[in-house]
């Protein structure tokens, strides 16, 4: 076995061509066995096996600098660079990141958890090296659908600007490989980058601008006629050529030789450069490359059968929004649904396949689609903007300026809110509260279960005066009983679900669980205890926050969210504006951390956000009072 003798990138560069091949298969069955365990990011890994050992073959990590757009295609980087051993605790509470992540090694140059920003990320270390007057090597891998990110796009522009000397690995896993288009675009590599043939182009340039008078017409033409044959033969590196780069490819990305040939030829290019190589997501697997979308991100399964283990249980809210969706848009054809590349991660599946004509991915372009929501909306419609938490930030001033200023009718449908487990602190979804209540025209509401994200939903969909959001966590519901008829809940409406004299929790979402469990802890030590579901972040229930003012109660604001500027604080900025001096009112949230990867239940633990956690924080607010046996002391 190869693989047991690999334990840094050095190691490789022992090895021929043909045992790098060999290496590639050992690394499958390796990531293969492992993840059926831990479960993760199988099939992007898979794919890029081949290209992950020709860089480390080739180049010299980590003085040269490779930079994975999406940080969780890393595991094989991983592998080679002194990590394999500690794949048993693959996105385990304190175990190895799924993610490309700076404190584990010094190979991991650079941390991503939402994509289209190595491209930039490439350009910055470009400019650093340059500065310094270093010689390393900089080389930034990005999927065909994270170039479809406006960022990416910027980026290009700019590196092709600079004429930077930073290489660009586009790894598309959508396109097949065309053998004769990718041989014609591998045999003009060579030409181009022969250090002959640049060295007769650049004397012959030089003798044409000697010409009198006519010289400088006759390069121009000539280098037109050079530029015309060679758009005409190679087209599929138009647009690349045109922001300013050396195009090579398609090239096989399982290949090595090939891999390892048109590399070392673009190390022969001054200026960007960039490589396209066709790969297969799911590579070597046969379950994962029947069903790439599937297996992306997958849990534990059967090695054999491709089985996935998935507990039985209640539906996701997921699910259940994704059901809601389809029944009210059935009734309602101004829904239309929108995603920026999360159709299956946001439940739009089966909607897409029910109303396909109203279902628009836009690929990955956040902050496209919340200004297209906008124009939708202003249209007429009802778009409904899909996305996770962590996703929705990247679109901040297209909500504030393009949604909310202009009060239109966009429903954001905000999923992994909260804690989402192994894909840790890339993908917490803990901000959206403190950077969304603050806008103006901006409703804000968060279910206690799966039965009232139904009655959301409705809500939702019958509201007609600005911008309304729901956002929902990445867990399994209660399992309580569904309503079958969806009925709105009037906008800024908490409900009392557990009445007590002795304080008062006031909690969102999964957190209403959590404090009526609290609650049911301290009623054992004589405290009655009043669990408050506080479904609207915004606007706030202003006349039951004044009862319970009016009432003395002490009061504690239990939220799986960042402290600063949450429901806490917005509580706390209700009382402070009316003068409310005497209320005593503390916050039990996400404190000012980032929260890493680990389960959902670790993770509470670890901040305090648990029944035993509230109950003790709730007794350390009540020291004088007594414990109750048969009524109030």
């Amino acid at each position: 076995m190869l693989l047991e003798h690999i334990n840094e990138p050095k190691d490789l560069k022992e090895l021929s061509v043909e045992q790098l091949g060999q290496l590639a298969e050992e690394i499958r069955e390796f990531l293969i066995e492992k993840l059926s365990a831990t479960g993760g990011h199988l099939a992007p890994n898979l794919g890029v096996v081949e290209l992950t050992l020709a860089l480390h073959y080739l180049y010299d990590s980590p003085k040269d600098k490779f930079i994975f757009d999406v940080g969780h295609q890393s595991y094989v980087h991983k592998i080679l660079t002194g990590r394999k051993e500690q794949f048993d605790t693959l996105r385990k509470y304190k175990g190895l990141c799924g993610f490309v992540k700076r404190s584990e090694s010094a190979h991991d140059v650079w941390e991503a958890g939402h994509s289209s920003t190595s491209l930039s990320a490439a350009m910055g270390m470009a400019l650093a090296r340059d500065l310094k007057g270093e010689n390393n090597k900089v080389v930034a891998v990005i999927g065909d659908g994270a170039l479809t990110g406006g960022m990416a796009l910027e980026a290009l522009n700019h590196i092709g600007h600079e004429k930077s000397n930073v290489t660009v690995i586009l790894n598309d896993n959508e396109m097949s490989i065309a053998p004769n288009v990718g041989a014609l675009h591998h045999y003009l590599g060579k030409i181009r980058t022969d250090r002959h043939y640049q060295k007769a182009k650049d004397e012959l340039q030089q003798l044409l601008n000697k010409v009198p008078a006519i010289g400088g017409k006759l390069a121009k033409t000539a280098e037109r006629l050079k530029d015309s044959v060679k758009y005409l033969l190679v087209n599929g590196g138009i647009l690349f050529e045109q922001f300013g780069f050396t195009y090579f490819g398609p090239v096989d990305g399982h290949d090595m030789n090939q891999l390892l040939d048109v590399m070392e030829q673009a190390n022969n290019v001054t200026g960007p450069v960039l490589i396209h190589i066709l790969t297969v997501k799911g590579k070597g697997y046969s379950p994962a490359e029947a069903d790439s979308h599937k297996w992306h991100g997958i849990s534990p399964y059967k090695i054999e059968s491709g089985q996935v283990l998935k507990a039985v249980g209640p539906p996701m809210y997921t699910e259940v929004f994704s059901d809601a969706l389809m029944e009210l848009a059935a009734e309602d054809n101004r829904i239309v649904a929108v995603t920026p590349a999360m159709p299956g991660g946001s439940g739009l599946l089966k909607f897409a396949e029910r109303f396909p004509g109203r279902m628009i991915d836009v690929g990955i372009a956040e902050q496209h689609a919340a200004t297209m929501c906008a124009a939708l909306a202003m249209e007429g419609m009802k778009p409904v903007y899909a996305v996770y938490s962590t996703f929705l930030q990247r679109a901040y001033d297209q909500v504030v300026h393009d949604i909310c200023r202009q009060n239109l009718n966009v429903v954001f449908a905000i999923d992994r809110a909260g804690f989402v487990g192994p894909d840790g602190e890339t993908h917490q979804g803990v901000y959206d509260i403190a950077y969304l209540r603050h806008i103006p025209n901006m409703v804000l509401m968060m279910p206690k279960d799966e039965n009232e994200l139904r009655q959301m939903m409705k809500t939702a969909m019958d509201y007609s005066d600005g911008p309304i959001a729901i956002r929902y966590p990445r867990i399994n519901g209660l399992g309580v009983a569904m309503e079958p008829v969806m009925t709105p809940i009037p906008i800024g409406q908490w409900e009392t679900v557990r009445e007590g004299d002795s304080a008062a929790i006031i909690a969102i979402g999964p957190m209403v669980q959590v404090a009526e469990e609290a609650a049911e802890l301290l009623k054992r030590e004589g405290l009655n205890i009043r669990v408050v579901n506080a479904r609207f972040v915004k606007p706030l229930d202003e006349e039951m926050l004044l009862q319970l003012a009016d009432e003395g109660l002490n009061m504690l604001v239990l939220e799986e969210g960042c402290e600063q500027g949450g429901l806490g604080s917005a509580v706390l900025e209700f009382y402070s504006l009316r003068n409310k001096r005497d209320v005593s009112v503390r916050i039990k949230g996400v404190p000012d951390v980032y929260v890493e990867h680990g389960s959902i239940k670790e993770q509470r633990q670890e901040i305090g956000l648990t029944a035993e956690d509230t109950a003790a924080e709730l007794k350390a607010m009540l020291p004088r009072v007594r414990k109750r046996v048969n009524g109030p002391a």
